[in-house]
């Protein structure tokens, strides 16, 4: 059963014409600095020379793409509320799917490599970032593209690292969420590593799901260009109750289960 989370089936009220304007003369050189300074900085940060560094319990390259991440969020007017905690070592961290800015939103919390579909690496810019981010792309429809995936995700868990999965399969422009894939559990199930869901909620109570996610026809640049313009306001990252080895018995449980927690979440 797909459910919508609360107030999400409503449209966001139109933003004033010169309010929006405003918000680009502000917004658009916020964003090029971040691309064309602390982006390179970034770069220089997480360099083959600095990938074993460590700054507590978390690698300088973790930190420094987390504090990239959340920078661009700022940049976007997303201020982010972080409720729980993420689990650290190896774990699979589910969420439900809104946009593109969910991978920025979750990696300013917790790094992960995300599974994403392959056309993610052709986009201008966030690609290359993906690709730097550790993501592993999956050619949707493809079933030796799913096995390649799997047999990564795998490798990962068993190396104590983690990743992430929306398991929706696509993003279903903000009004509901959809059934989990099941399959994509079994990485879990074999690693023998905890499952923590994650709600993503954009607005209070996730009113601004519609906004944020893709309209109708629209492509990434538009997306783009369009939350530029919009209001400030929170998005909400709820890291949830773990399902730990063991806890439920099958993929198919634990995918319903890890979504019902998930619907629980943006409901509350």
């Amino acid at each position: 059963m797909n459910s919508p989370p609360p107030h999400a089936g409503a449209p966001a009220p139109e933003s004033a014409p010169a309010a929006r304007v405003l918000r680009y003369l502000v917004r658009v050189p916020m964003l090029l600095w971040h691309l064309l300074v602390h982006l390179p900085l970034t770069l220089l940060l997480i360099t083959p020379v600095t990938a074993n560094l460590r700054l507590g319990a978390e690698s300088l390259e973790h930190r420094v793409i987390r504090a990239w991440s959340a920078g661009l969020m700022r940049v976007f007017g997303f201020r982010l509320r972080r409720v729980g905690t993420p689990l650290p070592g190896a774990a699979m961290f589910v969420a439900n799917h809104v946009s593109w800015v969910d991978i920025s939103v979750l990696h300013s919390q917790r790094m992960m490599g995300f599974v994403a579909k392959h056309e993610i690496s052709n986009w201008p810019l966030v690609g290359w970032l993906a690709v730097r981010g550790e993501t592993i792309f999956h050619l949707r429809g493809s079933t030796e593209s799913l096995g390649g995936v799997l047999h990564e995700m795998l490798a990962r868990l068993r190396g104590g690292r983690s990743v992430g999965v929306f398991p929706e399969g696509g993003a279903r422009g903000g009004g509901e969420i959809g059934p989990f894939h099941a399959r994509i559990f079994m990485a879990a199930v074999d690693a023998g590593v905890p499952v923590q869901p994650v709600a993503l909620r954009y607005g209070e109570r996730g009113a601004a799901q519609r906004v944020v996610a893709f309209g109708r026809g629209e492509s990434f640049v538009a997306n783009i260009i369009r939350l530029l313009g919009e209001p400030a306001r929170v998005a909400e990252v709820h890291f949830l109750a773990p399902i730990g080895p063991g806890e439920t018995e099958g993929r198919r449980r634990i995918a319903d289960l890890a979504r019902q927690r998930i619907v629980d979440a943006m409901q509350s």
